[in-house]
């Protein structure tokens, strides 16, 4: 599925398009123009040839006689006031007059198409994409990190109907298309653009505009318009993480300091750099997974759970570690980090 915004100029901005290389004003214009040429060189044709024509009211073919019986030639098939007589007048009107009336009224039929009923397509489509979007993922910003993002939710089973990409790029766009993923080009720090893709009823949302100040505007906005959505905002200076979560994002990932970790994990042992690459990715031995804890889990420990291996509790927003005393009693409503089994059984790991 496609929703593409364009400039706001643009009388169908809003709406499912693909956006035109030219100006609406320029086609237009294009196309008046190109009609009043046509017009034109069948005017000239007939008034060198109106020796052709006769006129059934006074046989007399004046310039105005001409005009008059080009105009209603060309926009229809006339009214038999004026008519060819001669075998090549008739020829003409078959083989050059008809055509251009063809292509003319083709004309009129595109111009009608793109400043009015394309709108009501548009509209129709949007509606039936919008009423489609329910518990997506929105992601803003298809640079390498929001592709490798989306490239990993892909890998972890995510629908892409599920998945909507928000970007001013087309060339993005058309890779983000290719993954099967809905997609609409506009400006995320915009509201109409997050309400078009229904943020309201999304299940989370991805932020990496490519600039730290454009990714903490749109996160404002998106927390203004969605209070409890989740947020995952990328951003390249560490002192942009307390703006980033000021402006209400969830999680603030700065690729920079997770790049610092594993280098700096691999000095102290060559096979921590490459667990840690392990838990993040989803196709290695081991993954970390989130959920809530199980009915049958309240009131045991941590360390008790069958699933993976407990490793933090986050109970009221609030972090535990497994070797915490509140650890060893699981109440209801706490979340669970677990480390669990990944899907990858093969040895090319370091044993987990």
């Amino acid at each position: 599925m496609r929703i593409h915004r364009p400039p706001a100029s643009s009388p169908t901005a809003g709406f499912l398009r693909r956006r035109s290389s030219m100006p609406m004003w320029l086609d237009l214009t294009w196309r008046v123009g190109l009609v009043f040429g046509l017009i034109a060189l069948v005017l000239l044709l007939h008034w060198v040839g109106r020796d052709g024509l006769k006129d059934n009211h006074d046989d007399q073919i004046s310039f105005i006689d001409v005009l008059y019986f080009t105009t209603v030639t060309v926009t229809t098939v006339g009214y038999g006031d004026i008519v060819p007589v001669t075998p090549e007048a008739r020829l003409f009107e078959s083989l050059v007059v008809t055509p251009i009336r063809l292509f003319v009224w083709l004309i009129f039929l595109g111009t009608a198409y793109n400043l009015f009923f394309r709108n009501i397509i548009y509209r129709w489509r949007m509606a039936r994409i919008q009423a489609d979007l329910h518990n997506h993922i929105i992601v803003s910003g298809f640079g390498t990190s929001g592709q490798e993002a989306v490239h990993e939710l892909l890998a972890r089973g995510t629908d892409p109907r599920e998945i909507v990409v928000i970007d001013g790029s087309e060339k993005a766009l058309a890779l983000a298309e290719e993954l099967g993923c809905n997609i609409l080009c506009g400006d995320s720090t915009r509201d109409r653009t997050l309400k078009d893709v229904a943020i309201h009823r999304a299940r989370s949302m991805i932020v990496s505009a490519g600039r730290d100040d454009t990714s903490i505007l749109i996160t404002l906005t998106a927390r203004h318009l969605a209070p409890r959505l989740p947020i995952s905002i990328v951003v390249r200076n560490e002192d942009n993480e307390l703006p980033a979560r000021q402006a209400g994002a969830t999680t603030v990932i700065n690729p920079v300091s997770f790049a610092g970790l594993l280098l700096a994990g691999s000095t102290s042992g060559r096979h921590v750099a490459d667990y840690m690459a392990d838990l993040a990715a989803s196709g290695g031995r081991v993954k970390l997974n989130e959920r809530l804890v199980l009915a049958e889990e309240i009131g045991r420990p941590l360390s008790a759970i069958r699933t993976g291996l407990g490793v933090r509790i986050y109970r009221d927003d609030r972090p535990i570690g497994f070797w915490e005393e509140e650890a060893k009693r699981l109440q209801t409503g706490d979340v669970i980090i677990e480390i669990a089994q990944g899907d990858d059984t093969g040895t090319s790991r370091s044993p987990s």
